[in-house]
């Protein structure tokens, strides 16, 4: 199992990479947008904080664009000196399952945006090795979002193919996706704080805390 953030914020990037713990980043054109940055200066900046791994979306859309967009982002990847692995994320669409057909040979390519058992089936067939549903978003839009990762893990079961759970709001969906069969989980740098810092243990340390502090001030 592994744990990425899911930011294109540097900052946030570089405290989750400081743990040790995260094996990488995932981004999406949303996040990319939102630090006011084109998608070639985020990614040299991610690159240059060394994670593992960098899930990254294209903003184009249509096979052609998406592909020409990856193979300009896998050119500035591979200037650094210690170049993480690139990860394709191709939206969960007619022309997305294509093009991961046809990258599949060169690439380890995510299926992002899923929504359905279907779709992570197709996935499968394109050659896909990283299937990323939306739990959070699922349940808001009438479904189950735990459900659908366990419909999809039995869809795959054998196959090799994984399940990165995204769109994780809270601690317990994490444990919930978890359970239903979800290989890793990418959650925003807020979420993975929350499930570090569970209030019990918060305040089991400041009883510690304070116990220490009373015994020292009986010396």
């Amino acid at each position: 199992m592994a744990v990425y953030v899911d930011s294109a914020n540097l900052e946030e990037v570089r405290e989750a990479l400081a743990t040790g713990f995260v094996r990488g980043v995932t981004t999406n054109p949303i996040l990319i947008a939102r630090t006011g940055k084109t998608p070639e200066e985020v990614v040299a900046g991610i690159c240059g904080l060394e994670p593992a791994e960098v899930f990254y979306q294209p903003s184009a859309t249509g096979k052609e664009a998406m592909k020409e967009e990856l193979h300009r982002i896998r050119e500035i990847v591979n200037g650094f000196s210690r170049p993480p692995d690139l990860i394709p994320k191709i939206p969960a669409t007619w022309d997305g399952f294509a093009l991961v057909k046809e990258l599949a040979p060169e690439w380890r390519c995510a299926v992002t945006a899923v929504y359905s058992a279907a779709q992570a089936y197709l996935a499968r067939e394109a050659g896909a090795r990283y299937i990323i549903p939306y739990v959070n978003r699922a349940t808001r839009f009438g479904g189950d979002g735990p459900t659908l990762v366990a419909e999809i893990a039995y869809v795959l079961e054998g196959s090799g193919v994984e399940i990165v759970a995204a769109s994780l709001k809270t601690p317990d969906e994490v444990v919930a996706v978890l359970v239903n069969g979800a290989h890793h989980i990418t959650v925003p740098l807020n979420v993975l704080k929350a499930m570090a810092n569970h209030p019990l243990s918060l305040q089991a340390v400041e009883e510690f805390a304070q116990t220490s502090r009373r015994f020292r001030n009986l010396r």
